[in-house]
């Protein structure tokens, strides 16, 4: 079957910038691969010149695929022929993705994850399966969807598209006023009985799982997040691994304006265009990382004196809420 690489990009720049970095985080470790890359947007021409020549471009109209996380409920009729991982564009892929094909392969819609038969998730979940006189649903992060054109994920797709309808009804809880595509997913995919991989932590992570820290080098495919053990009051609980290496690295929110990030799509743009030298390595240390370093030292130091003085910030609106 063929193999696809799908994120979207709609409504605003910012995430067709987002795109752009995971297209060429992804030609940068699959040139040689025969997996296609496709960019669904609604703003075709703000894509960058380089990233077309290995990227195909689905252009969408304007609010054709809904608001907010309601166009990831529609990747069945995005989905080229084939096996198709729809990624988010906050992601960075930091190795060959061909061990991540082959582990989904023969299954029509997958996720990464485990499952979840009572507690909180978006919603009371006993309660919900109850409702819908199923033991659980898969309980997993929405960076990533992996699914099989044919009847069975256009059936699944359209059942969580129908849910969507009656998302206050059923007892779900939204995000950022939204509708949340994972919990309509899940419940989608239990009464189709699709099943999730289990999460080793290989795929994909986060560090909002590994709080205790990270590192990463896309130039060389190195990257780590830590999950510290307990009884480090970090530790997540709910999260059953400490050191992890991923291949799919989900900067979800604000992680995408920390230094790290930022420096790291500089590298990697210098990369592909053949300009990665000491000057621009230079300019990566010294105008992108130890500038925010220093910032996020000084706040560290002085914080407490300037709440005593000032009070606390308001919190600023991020541009990524809808």
């Amino acid at each position: 079957m063929n193999r696809n690489i799908l994120t979207i990009a709609t409504g605003k720049k910012l995430y067709v910038d987002l795109a752009i970095h995971l297209a060429r985080s992804f030609y940068l470790w699959n040139e040689n691969s025969d997996i296609a890359f496709y960019i669904v947007t609604d703003l075709p021409d703000l894509v960058e010149r380089d990233v077309l020549k290995y990227s195909k471009i689905i252009t969408v109209k304007k609010g054709e695929l809904g608001e907010g996380f309601s166009p990831k409920l529609h990747l069945d009729k995005l989905a080229p022929e084939g096996q198709t991982l729809f990624i988010d564009s906050d992601c960075l892929i930091f190795g060959n993705l061909d061990s991540v094909f082959e582990r989904f392969k023969g299954k029509p819609v997958s996720v990464v994850g485990g499952y979840i038969a009572d507690g909180e998730w978006f919603g009371e979940i006993k309660e919900i399966c109850e409702q819908f006189n199923i033991p659980h649903i898969p309980k997993f992060n929405g960076g990533i969807y992996y699914l099989e054109k044919g009847e069975t994920a256009s059936k699944v797709y359209a059942k969580a598209r129908e849910l969507e309808k009656d998302y206050d009804k059923i007892g779900f809880k939204r995000l950022r006023n939204r509708p949340n595509d994972e919990v309509l997913m899940a419940l989608a995919m239990q009464l189709y009985q699709m099943e999730p991989i289990a999460d080793d932590a290989t795929i994909m992570s986060d560090p909002q799982a590994c709080p205790g820290g990270y590192e990463i080098d896309i130039i060389a495919g190195k990257r780590w997040l830590l999950n510290p053990p307990p009884p480090n009051p970090l530790h997540r609980i709910w999260y059953p691994f400490t050191k992890v290496e991923p291949l799919i690295f989900h900067f979800l929110g604000y992680y995408t304006q920390h230094y790290p990030y930022k420096r790291e799509i500089y590298r990697l743009d210098k990369k592909l265009k053949n300009k990665l030298n000491w000057q621009t390595k230079a300019y990566a240390k010294l105008n992108i990382e130890w500038p925010e370093r220093i910032k996020i030292r000084f706040k560290e130091l002085f914080r407490p004196v300037y709440r005593l003085v000032f009070g606390t910030r308001k919190i600023v609106k991020s541009e990524r809420i809808v």
